[in-house]
């Protein structure tokens, strides 16, 4: 499994507006294969901040699969508009324990 981590620097004053298209972008992601589970949280101390966790059976799913895909392109215009700078994506992998 590999989880997927980005912050997403939303533009101050655009959050509501940002979370609205997030509820529309959710179930691309979610309809995506190899995706098991999709939470955003919000920066209790910054409140224009967010991060995004996906959940992913394998990392080609997300960077071949969903970015390769026609349903990204909706993703993009959904979303990427809010984000100054633009966000860094990252990928993790658990340690056993």
């Amino acid at each position: 499994m590999i989880l997927e981590h980005a912050v997403l620097p939303v533009v101050p004053g655009r959050e509501e507006e940002f979370l609205a298209a997030f509820a529309q972008a959710r179930p691309i992601i979610v309809g995506m294969p190899g995706c098991r589970a999709v939470r955003l949280a919000r920066s209790v101390e910054a409140p224009h901040l967010f991060i995004l966790l996906v959940e992913w059976d394998t990392l080609e799913h997300h960077t071949v699969g969903f970015r390769g895909s026609p349903e990204y392109q909706r993703w993009k215009a959904l979303l990427h508009r809010f984000y100054r700078p633009f966000p860094e994506v990252g990928h993790f992998v658990d340690v056993p324990a």
